[in-house]
C-alpha cells in the first residue's frame, strides 16, 4: 500500500490516459533517454551524493524536454501544468506519511522504542539467521496490515539498527525488509495495489490473489533460499561487540518490555483499517508521552536542560518530532543508531518526488506515456510477447511515470482487450500487472515508492535494490510462467 488511499479514492473508473496522434514513438523516447543520460553522468560526478539535489534537478530538465516536444506537438503549456498539478496533487497522502514516519522515528528513538527493538532483537537475533528472519518478519507484518509502507516504518526501522549493529550491510537488511514487505503487500487483501489490478484486469480480489500465489510463492521461497545461503555467508564482527554494545544501549535508556505497546497498537490501528495517517500520527504521540514516563533523563538531554519542566519536555519532544535528534552516547557503533532526523530528514525525499511528478505529469500531458505503451503492444506476435510487452510497460511506466499507481492503471487498460483476443482470463493480466508494476516500483530511485522506502530506512536505492530479490525475480518469473505456458488460464466460451 503507498500511502491512505483506499480504492473508492483512487477512482480508476475515472483514470484517463491522454493520446496525441500527432507524437511520433521516437518523440515520445526522447525524453526517456535525455532522462537516463543525464541521470547516469550526473551520478558519474556525484556518485553516492547524487540525491542531495543534482538528482532531483535532472528530473525536472527530463520535464523541460518533454514540455519541448510538447510545444512542437501543439501541447499547451496550461494542459502540461494541469497534469503536473494533477500528478503532485496525487501525492499528498504519500508526502504527509513520509513527514509523519520522519516524526514517529524521532519520537520513537527518545522514547527508548527502537533502542528496546535493537537490544531484544540482538539477544534473539544472530547474523546466520537474521536476514531470512528480517523477510520472514516483515512478510508477516505486512500480510497483516496490507502495506509495505507501514511494514518499512515501523519493523523495518528496528531491523535496519539491529542489522547495523550485527555488522550485517545494510543494503542486504534493507534488501532483506522490503522482498518481504512487498511480498505482503502483493498478497494481502488489504492492499491497494491488491485491489487495483484486478479491477483494471476484469477479475475479482479473491481470483486474483489465488492466480498470483503460483508465481508468488515460488519466487517468496527461492528468496528464502537466498537470504539463508546469504546469512550464512556473513563474517561479521556483530557478534563479539554485541555484550558490549547491549550494556551501552542499557546506559544510555530504560529499557523495558512495556515500550512496544506502541508499535504494537500502530499495528492494531492499521489491521483495523485506520488510514496510516492517523496511525502514524497517533503512534508519534504515543512515542513522545511514553519519552517523558520512561526516558526523561533523554528529554531533556535534547532539549539541551538539566530539569524537566512542561517547557523543557515540550521543547525535547517538538525536537525530536522535526529535526535531527541525537542521544549521547560513547559507543561509536550505535551512534548512527542513536541518531534521527524528523520531518527535516523526510524533506530530500520530498523534493524527489515533487519533481519526479513533473516529469510523470508532463509525460503524461504530451501524450509520451500513451503512445509507448502502444508501442509495446504493438510488437508482440506471440502470447509470450505479449506478456513480455506487459511487464515491459510497466517497468517503463514505473520508471517514467514515477508512480506505482500509474504503472498498474495504465497497462491495465491498454491490454485488457488484447488479452481477452488472445483468449486468455483477465487474472493472466492481473497477475502480470502485480508481478511487475507493484514489485518494480521500489527499485527505482525518484518512484515514490523508491524514494519513500530510501528515506525511511537511509539506505539509498543502489544499495539494497540487488538484494531485493523478491522484487526482481519477480518479473522474470511471471516470463518464465508465460514462456513454458505454465499456469495460463484460457478464457471459457462463457466469459469471452
Amino acid at each position: 500500500m503507498q500511502d491512505d488511499k483506499n480504492l473508492s479514492e483512487i477512482k480508476v473508473e475515472d483514470q484517463k490516459i491522454i493520446q496525441n496522434k500527432e507524437l511520433t514513438i521516437w518523440e515520445a523516447l526522447i525524453p526517456v533517454f535525455a532522462l537516463i543520460a543525464m541521470l547516469a553522468y550526473n551520478v558519474y560526478v556525484f556518485g553516492d551524493d547524487a540525491l542531495s539535489g543534482s538528482n532531483q534537478f535532472i528530473l525536472l530538465m527530463g520535464g523541460a524536454v518533454a514540455a519541448i516536444i510538447g510545444f512542437k506537438n501543439k501541447v499547451s503549456y496550461e494542459r502540461m501544468i494541469e497534469e503536473v498539478a494533477e500528478n503532485i496533487k496525487s501525492t499528498a497522502g504519500a508526502i504527509l506519511i513520509l513527514l509523519m514516519v520522519g516524526s514517529l522515528a524521532g519520537t520513537w528513538l527518545i522514547s527508548g522504542i527502537i533502542p528496546s527493538m535493537i537490544y531484544y532483537g540482538l539477544q534473539i537475533l544472530n547474523p546466520t539467521i537474521f536476514l531470512v528472519a528480517c523477510l520472514i518478519i516483515c512478510a508477516v507484518i505486512s500480510i497483516s496490515t496490507g502495506s509495505s509502507w507501514t511494514t518499512s516504518a515501523t519493523v523495518g526501522i528496528a531491523l535496519i539498527g539491529i542489522g547495523e549493529a550485527l555488522g550485517i550491510s545494510l543494503g542486504m537488511t534493507a534488501g532483506a525488509v522490503l522482498s518481504g514487505a512487498y511480498f505482503g503487500d502483493k498478497m494481502s487483501p488489504m492492499s491497494d495495489t491488491t485491489n487495483l489490478a484486478p479491477a483494471m484486469a476484469g477479475t475479482d480480489l479473491f481470483t486474483h490473489i489465488r492466480y498470483m500465489a503460483f508465481t508468488t510463492v515460488p519466487t517468496f521461497i527461492i528468496t528464502i533460499i537466498f537470504f539463508i545461503i546469504l546469512g550464512f555467508t556473513q563474517t561479521t564482527t556483530g557478534e563479539a561487540n554485541t555484550l558490549q554494545m547491549l550494556t551501552d544501549i542499557n546506559k544510555a535508556f530504560n529499557i523495558t518490555p512495556w515500550l512496544f505497546i506502541v508499535p504494537v497498537l500502530v499495528i492494531i490501528l492499521i489491521i483495523k483499517k485506520t488510514p496510516p495517517l492517523i496511525a502514524l500520527l497517533a503512534g508519534t504521540i504515543l512515542g513522545g508521552i511514553f519519552a517523558l514516563i520512561f526516558q526523561p533523563h533523554v528529554v531533556t538531554q535534547v532539549a539541551g536542560v538539566e530539569k524537566l519542566n512542561f517547557e523543557a519536555a515540550y521543547k525535547g519532544v517538538m525536537q525530536a518530532i522535526t529535526v535531527e535528534t541525537s542521544v549521547a552516547t560513547e559507543n561509536e557503533v550505535l551512534k548512527d543508531l542513536f541518531t534521527a532526523g524528523g520531518m527535516k530528514k523526510m524533506l530530500g525525499t520530498v523534493w524527489l518526488i515533487l519533481l519526479a511528478m513533473v516529469f510523470g505529469g508532463v509525460m503524461d500531458a504530451i501524450g509520451a506515456l500513451a503512445k509507448i505503451s502502444s508501442f509495446m503492444l504493438s510488437l508482440f506476435d506471440s502470447v509470450f510477447g505479449l506478456f513480455a510487452s506487459t511487464v515491459a510497460t510497466c517497468i517503463g511506466l514505473n520508471f517514467t511515470a514515477s508512480d506505482q499507481y500509474l504503472a498498474i492503471v495504465v497497462p491495465g487498460k491498454m491490454y485488457a482487450q488484447a488479452y481477452r483476443d488472445e483468449g486468455l482470463a483477465p487474472e493472466n493480466l492481473s497477475r502480470t500487472l502485480e508481478d511487475s508494476g507493484t514489485v518494480t516500483s521500489v527499485l527505482i530511485p525518484w518512484n515514490t515508492c523508491g524514494a519513500y522506502h530510501s528515506g525511511v530506512l537511509g539506505v539509498p536505492v543502489i544499495d539494497y535494490a540487488i538484494y531485493a530479490m523478491f522484487n526482481w525475480l519477480s518479473p522474470f518469473t511471471t516470463l518464465v510462467y508465460a514462456a513454458f505456458r505454465i499456469k495460463i488460464k484460457q478464457l471459457t466460451t462463457s466469459s469471452k
